[in-house]
């Protein structure tokens, strides 16, 4: 999108790992010489925001929805063997290692910003603001480097020399402790969501989300802190009661605005701004709908190779009725070449895993298009993940589902069935729960079901602490179900261990640390 363009600053970055990144002598202009008014605050929270994207694709231009956060959602086709996408990678892997520079990136360039924010003239009102967007974001980066890799160096101040100290790993409840303490802190700071006329930019009830969110990691695997789920529940009371927010009553037409580049901030509290697509001047494109995308030759339609495929668990999951839902998720069609045109071929029903994802559908797109990359946001968190973190946190604080948490996940459903959210209806509506495990999977079907494609499968498995043994129940599922030609799929299932619930510290980080230690398993 455009409404929030987030421009190439002077906080370019600063290295190539972790080390590196927080270790390196400035080589830009100086903060003496900068920081001194509104605008060049928000040239550097600018800066801060893009390494949420990345020029290389590892955070959320491609990585985080696809090649690295693989789960039992999809494969890819025809891979077997030496690739991250079926597990086979170690401490060298280039996309595990740059996706810990990009992280770290962001950390120093909100450091720095935190540091200086206070020199400008400028209304206080503002700075707050951008000082809270700057903590949040910090917070952030470290909450995705906790979540994928452990425990990490915890640095809350920028690079100063070269010869600043390298720092050892710190425990994660220290690291989660910085993380609450910083978003708590932003709570207090930044703007209502009414204030923009976008949502790319944090706003109150988008820390409050994503606080339920990360106080739901803290309460499962590995911290199991279960008393945080009373505190998922209150965030995300607060985001309900905040009034900002609704379920669009059309599934499908979220993902039709995205491509669109239409802004709906009533569903979609906080999305990924893309800009572009890689031609001309700026290098701030994504690849949603292209990286996970529908099969399609033209490019005048929206190129995309069609790569991923989706699994038949996940298809069958969606049931007899809730066809809406899975039809838009996953596509009914391809496109193929027929003579001299490009024309939508229908799958017919036996072929399931030649399916790709169809959330983001490229054929939408009003911009230019160009083979590989677009301007479609991508929605980090949205309202109906708020509904469904709401029932997992009333049933674990209650322990059972109670009226809140049955209403909460119904309303999800029942705008997938396309009834009104607020009206109870049979074939949409859960039946009476009261059994608490009973509940939680209906909870972890559902966020299956309403979330896949939108990278948090992976996160949802291993807080639940159930990852390895459902990529190695899937691979069973697909060696004894799946059509002949489709056997290789279980590979991914096949080679995860329980190693693969971290990534590894890669191996820059290693060589030129010496107080951190590796992971288990590499």
């Amino acid at each position: 999108m455009k409404r929030f363009l987030l421009l190439l600053t002077i906080t370019a970055a600063l290295g190539t790992s972790c080390s590196k990144v927080l270790n390196k002598d400035p080589d830009f202009v100086s903060p003496e010489n900068y920081y001194n008014n509104e605008a060049d605050l928000m040239k550097a929270l600018n800066g801060v925001y893009n390494r949420l994207i990345d020029n290389f694709g590892r955070a959320y231009g491609r990585g985080l929805f696809s090649t690295l956060v693989m789960n039992d959602e999809s494969f890819y086709r025809g891979l077997t063997g030496n690739d991250v996408r079926v597990m086979v990678f170690d401490a060298g892997h280039l996309d595990i290692g740059r996706l810990w520079e990009v992280l770290y990136e962001g950390i120093n360039r909100a450091n720095m910003l935190l540091e200086n924010v206070h020199k400008a003239k400028m209304d206080e009102v503002q700075r707050n603001a951008i000082k809270g967007e700057a903590l949040f974001l910090r917070a952030y980066f470290y909450y995705l480097l906790a979540d994928m890799y452990g425990s990490v160096p915890l640095k809350l101040y920028s690079t100063k020399s070269p010869t600043d100290e390298n720092l050892p790993a710190a425990p994660l409840t220290e690291i989660f402790a910085q993380i609450v303490k910083d978003m708590k802190e932003a709570e207090t700071l930044v703007n209502e969501i009414s204030y923009f006329s976008h949502n790319e930019r944090i706003s109150k009830t988008a820390v409050q989300a994503i606080l339920a969110r990360v106080y739901l990691k803290m309460a499962g695997e590995p911290m199991r802190d279960i008393d945080r789920y009373k505190d998922a529940l209150e965030y995300c009371n607060k985001v309900i009661a905040s009034g900002k927010h609704s379920l669009n009553p059309d599934f499908k037409q979220i993902f039709i605005n995205h491509s669109k580049n239409i802004n709906e901030s009533k569903e979609c509290i906080w999305e990924i701004g893309m800009f572009g697509n890689k031609i001309g001047n700026f290098d701030l494109a994504g690849s949603v709908g292209v990286e996970n995308g529908i099969e399609c030759p033209s490019e005048a339609i929206g190129w995309s190779s069609g790569g991923m495929k989706i699994t038949a668990k996940l298809y069958n999951l969606f049931g007899t009725k809730d066809t809406a839902r899975r039809d838009w998720s996953i596509a009914t069609y391809r496109y193929v070449t027929s003579g001299t045109n490009t024309v939508k071929t229908n799958w017919t029903a036996a072929q399931i895993y030649d399916r790709n994802p169809g959330k983001w559908r490229r054929e939408y797109e009003t911009e230019a298009k160009a083979r590989q990359y677009n301007s479609t946001n991508f929605p980090v968190i949205r309202y109906s993940d708020v509904l469904l973190m709401k029932a997992e946190a009333e049933n674990e604080v209650n322990q059972a589902p109670n009226a809140e948490a049955m209403d909460a996940i119904n309303k999800v459903r029942r705008r997938a069935f396309g009834k009104p959210v607020d009206v109870p209806n049979a074939d949409a509506d859960l039946p009476a729960i009261t059994d608490k495990v009973a509940f939680l999977t209906e909870i972890q079907n559902e966020r299956l079901r309403e979330l896949c494609f939108e990278g948090l499968r992976k996160h949802d498995l291993i807080r639940w602490g159930i990852y390895v043994t459902t990529m190695n129940n899937l691979a069973n599922d697909i060696t004894a179900t799946a059509p002949a030609a489709y056997k290789y799929a279980a590979t991914t299932g096949n080679n995860t261990t329980a190693r693969h619930v971290l990534f590894p510290i890669p191996v820059n980080e290693i060589t030129i640390n010496k107080h951190i230690k590796q992971n288990p398993g590499y």
